[in-house]
């Protein structure tokens, strides 16, 4: 019972303790306080190795009232008698093994974390076994269950948004806000980036007198620097922290002022970007893709974009990317990307899923399409949407005019 008790507070006392106590935990020298920072490192499999050992103890419990009662009992144990004995066997431990222990470990943690470490880490290798099968079950059933629970959930979400958005007291600034709030969760670093070729950036072999114009020209208060080309990004050079060294000659080392860039996977999620943002305290990502090349940049003006739309302050151009001839007909910039057309228009972001590929913007789309380059005047049907290439070359699609219409089945007419 002593066991089950220690088990129990165990469990409570690890997940009970408070950021300060991490923080004495980490900067601790002491052996059983490192024993404790280490088990924390994986908390799932912590959870899994002390419910391992307490059902194992609880069994037991049971297992030895059972054998108790049969020593005296004998060929006279019936139903009632087990049944009473199960019974008490339960309220000792459901008062003394589980609630007692855990409201205790609860005011005391540090104690009790500190008094069971020993004994977790001694029986971490006799449970590890079952604890990775037990683990590996768990991570399979999320991967086949939850993902779908979740896509299901999001489905109904936006089918309600629609039909609440149909309101005519709606505002399209508001329908724009709702719409970016309900799809947050599954926007990818790659749809809303600044793609490669639009990367602003700094080569680290410019002298100081070189440096300047540049940084006059483009207005930005924080810049990439990179070494032989954007595939070498260096670091992150702020603006602010030059301004203390602008009086200094050619000789001066302004490279030694770049902070280390944060990279992040093109396919990584923006609602965990914008967590990393904040715990990390920075503002800007160079996006990789799965080649370790740089794909693009992003910052954190960008995802809160996607939710309040655009901010412009006094330094920024205002660049028009598309412009809108009547109700349904749009003529847009090629480089524009699928996800601000989607918003744009107003049409469901995964529209295009279908045929775009890995391509995430306007041009791309036509690339995929067309599976060329197309011609000036070529028009192509896809589903709801007529697109007709308003302007490009031998190597690109510069402009494109969209009309978005009525729904219907999904067709490909190329003219």
């Amino acid at each position: 019972m002593l066991l089950s008790a220690l088990a129990s507070g165990a469990e409570a006392a690890f997940f009970s303790l408070q950021k300060q106590d991490l923080e004495k935990l980490k900067n601790s020298t002491h052996h059983t306080d490192k024993r404790i920072v280490a088990l924390l490192d994986d908390p799932r499999q912590l959870l899994t190795h002390i419910l391992i050992i307490n059902n194992g103890i609880n069994v037991s419990i049971i297992t030895l009232f059972a054998y108790i009662a049969w020593l005296l009992f004998g060929s006279k144990l019936g139903f009632m008698e087990l049944a009473a004995c199960m019974l008490f066997a339960t309220f000792l431990i459901v008062f003394f093994g589980e609630v007692l222990p855990k409201v205790y470990a609860h005011k005391n943690p540090l104690t009790i974390a500190r008094r069971a470490a020993p004994g977790l880490s001694a029986m971490r290798p006799l449970v590890q076994p079952l604890a990775r099968l037990l683990m590996a079950i768990s991570g399979w059933i999320e991967s086949r269950y939850a993902a779908r629970s979740y896509n299901h959930t999001m489905q109904e979400l936006k089918h309600s948004l629609d039909v609440a958005l149909t309101n005519e007291d709606t505002s399209p600034e508001e329908r724009r806000i709702l719409r970016g709030v309900v799809n947050f969760g599954s926007i990818t670093v790659r749809q809303i980036m600044r793609p490669r070729i639009d990367i602003i950036a700094f080569k680290t072999s410019l002298t100081l007198p070189e440096l300047l114009p540049e940084i006059m020209k483009w207005g930005y208060s924080r810049v990439p620097v990179y070494s032989e080309s954007t595939d070498k990004i260096e670091g992150i050079l702020y603006v602010k922290d030059l301004l203390p060294h602008i009086d200094k000659g050619p000789d001066f080392k302004w490279q030694q002022l770049l902070r280390a860039p944060f990279f992040v996977p093109d396919s990584k999620r923006i609602a965990d970007l914008f967590e990393d943002f904040k715990d990390k305290h920075v503002h800007m990502a160079i996006v990789l893709n799965e080649y370790g090349a740089t794909a693009g940049l992003l910052t954190l003006e960008d995802i809160v974009e996607e939710i309040v739309g655009e901010i412009n302050d006094e330094f920024d151009d205002e660049e028009i990317i598309y412009s809108q001839l009547d109700k349904n007909t749009f003529i847009f910039d090629a480089k524009t990307s699928l996800h601000d057309f989607c918003k744009i228009t107003e049409v469901p972001f995964d529209a295009f899923d279908e045929i775009k590929g890995e391509n995430e913007s306007v041009a791309g789309l036509m690339l995929s399409l067309f599976s060329r380059i197309p011609r000036s005047g070529e028009t192509i049907t896809y589903g709801q949407f007529h697109f007709t290439i308003e302007s490009a070359d031998s190597k690109r699609v510069k402009r494109v005019k969209i009309n978005v219409g009525s729904k219907k089945k999904r067709t490909h007419k190329v003219t």
